[in-house]
């Protein structure tokens, strides 16, 4: 055989397949794209939209409630979308995670929950969450193989990484690269794993410290007060947007008299609004305010939960569940 068709074997494979791009591209011609998966919140659905296969990065400072708001959000979209999930989360023990989620499903303290609420919570999580043991250290190699025999296992389609700070360095691969190298391939590889196996993966990552001095400009509503940070201020760089599909930014005013327990949603990018979700307007981000006891949120005073509940009519036992809680 000759060498040129040998040569076309070996790389035939790393060739798109041009047919079907020019297929997405015709659907995108003539609004055909399927929309992203909607919460019936049009504060929240305008901006942003669960995705299958997108990869999301969500940046927040310290102690401003990333990972709670994450996880909010995510229970949302498998009570509305039955949407499952895997959940790393080297900072929180598990049963702190699942205590979290089972209050949001009830909007109830766990210590105000009847025996028969309790349980029903309790199911409901398990039905949806699948949590990987914190007791290890992992690379961010490990977490998609794991995430790839899981997606074998048990069919799901969302998995959150918190934070990726956590994650040790793969050894091999420090040897031969900077760390700058090391987190671009990072991100390439966790994008990659999404398109692979149609999975969201929500990224948690830190700010930089210098970002926590930048403070708002006298004058300004919260003049004094500490800024959220900017896509930019991730530790490790820009690499971070650049490689994501969606780009959030969580922040609250923690200090604040009035407004320490309301959670700003920034919605810094979208890479493909044909799909829905567009960035959030500067200076006027989703606001979403905590309920008392930290069991939830609501928007304009409408409790978040109860009215994704409300817009799904397969949720009746969920809804008289709440009535009894």
């Amino acid at each position: 055989m000759p060498l040129f068709f040998l040569y076309l074997l070996k790389h035939y494979t790393m060739l798109i397949d041009y047919t079907k791009e020019l297929q997405h591209l015709n659907k995108i011609r003539k609004g055909e794209i399927q929309e992203g998966y909607k919460l019936g919140i049009p504060e929240i659905d305008e901006f942003f939209r669960f995705k299958k296969a997108n990869f999301n990065v969500i940046l927040g400072q310290a102690n401003v409630g990333k990972t709670s708001m994450a996880l909010y959000l995510m229970l949302l979209y498998s009570l509305r979308h039955n949407i499952r999930w895997v959940v790393f989360s080297s900072e929180n023990e598990p049963y702190s995670i699942i205590r979290k989620l089972m209050e949001y499903m009830l909007a109830e303290p766990i210590n105000k929950m009847s025996e028969e609420a309790y349980k029903y919570a309790a199911d409901v999580v398990g039905k949806f969450f699948k949590f990987i043991s914190p007791e290890k250290l992992y690379t961010y190699k490990d977490l998609i193989k794991l995430g790839e025999s899981y997606k074998a296992a048990w069919d799901y389609q969302g998995m959150l990484i918190d934070p990726y700070n956590s994650l040790i360095k793969d050894a091999e691969m420090s040897k031969t690269i900077d760390g700058h190298s090391y987190d671009y391939q990072a991100m390439t590889e966790l994008r990659q794993f999404c398109k692979r196996n149609d999975i969201s993966l929500w990224l948690n990552v830190h700010a930089v410290t210098s970002a926590i001095r930048m403070k708002h400009p006298i004058g300004h509503e919260f003049g004094g007060y500490p800024m959220p940070p900017s896509s930019g201020d991730v530790e490790g760089g820009a690499k971070f947007i650049n490689r994501s599909d969606s780009f959030l930014i969580f922040h609250r005013y923690k200090s604040h008299p009035n407004l320490w327990n309301q959670t700003q949603m920034i919605v810094s990018k979208i890479k493909e609004t044909e799909s829905g979700g567009r960035p959030t307007p500067m200076d006027a981000p989703i606001r979403l305010t905590s309920l008392k006891n930290n069991v939830g949120f609501e928007i304009d005073g409408e409790n978040i939960l109860e009215k994704v509940l409300r817009n799904k009519k397969e949720t009746k036992f969920a809804q008289a569940n709440l009535r009894k809680a």
